[in-house]
């Protein structure tokens, strides 16, 4: 296996490596170091990874391993385990009801929007189409699709001030 294949056949995963050692590690630069150490065991078994079912998975694997022994090792005596640092990130259940809340305020004046306005929030803000492709679905010049995409925006933005300002629409 050649460096490009190696590369193609971990980057799918790259990212949830690192996301791993540093849940396990906390520090940025430790989970860094042991992505790079895992990326180079992973390297020196190049000739033997067709042999394992799933390398994403054999890479999870040795990246916890490796933590678990950093978290274990004396020189990371100033690591601590996540759980006691563990920090709750999640919204309250206040702000979460507030925020379904304005998304259906936000569904409501999309939908009272005129026809050819909503059509165009729907594209491109929501399946999130390119303005040439809108262009071609719609037979529609792109500078026309902004002018109307701004007013549209400009329409919910008022509607939605108006509601958090005074409560009501």
């Amino acid at each position: 296996m050649n460096q490009n294949e190696f590369v193609q056949l971990i980057s799918p995963f790259k990212d949830k490596v690192f996301r791993l050692a540093k849940r396990l590690l906390i520090s940025t630069e430790e989970a860094e170091d042991a992505t790079q150490e895992v990326w180079v065991k992973l390297w020196n078994k190049n000739k033997s990874l067709d042999g394992f079912n799933s390398v994403e998975a054999f890479a999870m694997t040795m990246t916890k391993n490796y933590c678990l022994d950093q978290l274990k090792s004396k020189r990371a005596g100033n690591i601590k385990i996540v759980h006691n640092n563990f920090t709750d990130n999640q919204p309250s259940l206040d702000k979460k009801v507030e925020d379904i809340d304005s998304l259906n305020w936000v569904e409501n004046i999309i939908n009272q929007l005129p026809e050819q306005q909503r059509l165009l929030i729907q594209m491109r803000d929501i399946e999130q189409y390119e303005f040439a492709a809108i262009a071609e679905i719609t037979n529609m010049n792109e500078t026309a699709i902004r002018v109307a995409l701004s007013r549209a925006r400009k329409t919910i933005r008022e509607s939605m001030t108006k509601i958090h300002s005074h409560g009501i629409k």
